[in-house]
């Protein structure tokens, strides 16, 4: 079943990321859009540790001079296995290893913790929240744990993460915030019944933007332009020197460009999915399920087709 999104209105969104440059331009993006209003943003580990991830995340806060937006610490770790990070293709600190003696320090972190924010929001604008999740899981995961009816109360989820054809970026079926924390993915796809929106990777490598288009992006004569351009670098060269890539996939922006913009997809795919947990080789890999053996009720939209210039003209508008 396809199913098309359509229409651009007023919407409030939260964000939970694993601030590395994908996530922060996703950000950008955000803050960029006079109709959208961001609630929070909730730190996690994934590209980086989660101290990383919340200073990373009130560096790019700072380079949008909107430090208002309230920042808040989340798990440090998955739910069950060891840590992985992303380290090699983000740098160590997950913003491209650039010097910012400048940097706002962690004491700007919320003292409330990711996982209650998250709650309280959902509560305080019961039926509005539109989530948009770049990162590991857990937070996520942990919050249904403590209030069931979390997932209820949000207008709608939007994932990046996961395969639809089991070509994995991280293990060989897997893709990174997956494979960071299956556990977590597995809940939230199971326990999360809200209208859920997923851009796989292999719909993120299949919307790569060329080289030319990020000079054009990077040369605005704005503050954000030359800060992204500087922690966007170091994934550059690891993308054009090691990788050899013709381009490179933002791939969190289209999870926060469907939330912001419903007129952007063009066309979804409706199917229950799930995650696999104890596969030798195929542990974190979202499973779709076309033949209904699942039997589930629930059911996602898989991001299939969209506006790639509507993207383009998002994507310029989050660094002027």
């Amino acid at each position: 079943m396809f199913w098309l999104l359509s229409g651009h209105s007023m919407v409030k969104v939260l964000v939970d990321v694993d601030c590395g440059v994908d996530d922060a331009s996703a950000i950008m993006m955000a803050l960029a859009d006079p109709e959208v209003q961001l609630l929070g943003i909730t730190c996690v580990n994934g590209n980086t540790s989660v101290e990383n991830v919340c200073r990373n995340t009130l560096r790019v806060l700072k380079a949008c001079r909107r430090p208002e937006i309230p920042v808040f610490r989340g798990a440090s770790r998955p739910i069950l296995g060891n840590v992985l990070m992303a380290e090699a293709f983000h740098g160590k600190d997950g913003l491209g290893d650039v010097p910012d003696p400048d940097a706002p320090g962690l004491e700007l972190i919320q003292k409330e913790g990711a996982v209650e924010a998250m709650i309280r929001i959902a509560n305080e604008h019961a039926g509005e929240v539109s989530l948009v999740a770049t990162a590991p899981l857990t937070n996520l995961a942990l919050a249904v744990r403590l209030d069931p009816t979390f997932p209820k109360k949000l207008k709608g989820l939007y994932i990046m993460g996961g395969t639809t054809e089991a070509r994995g970026n991280t293990t060989m079926c897997a893709e990174f915030n997956f494979a960071a924390d299956p556990e977590a993915a597995y809940i939230v796809l199971n326990d999360f019944p809200c209208p859920t929106y997923i851009a796989s990777w292999e719909f993120t490598c299949m919307n790569i933007l060329s080289w030319d288009f990020y000079d054009q992006w990077l040369d605005q004569d704005s503050e954000k332009a030359r800060f992204m351009k500087q922690i966007f670098q170091y994934s550059r060269d690891v993308s054009q020197r090691q990788l050899g890539e013709a381009g490179f996939a933002f791939c969190d922006a289209f999870a926060m460009a469907a939330a912001i913009d419903k007129s952007f997809v063009t066309e979804c795919e409706e199917v229950p999915v799930t995650v696999e947990l104890a596969g030798t080789y195929t542990r974190g890999m979202m499973v779709i399920d076309r033949m209904s053996y699942l039997k589930k009720e629930h059911k996602a939209f898989i991001l299939q087709k969209v506006d790639m210039e509507k993207f383009k003209t998002l994507f310029m508008k989050a660094l002027e």
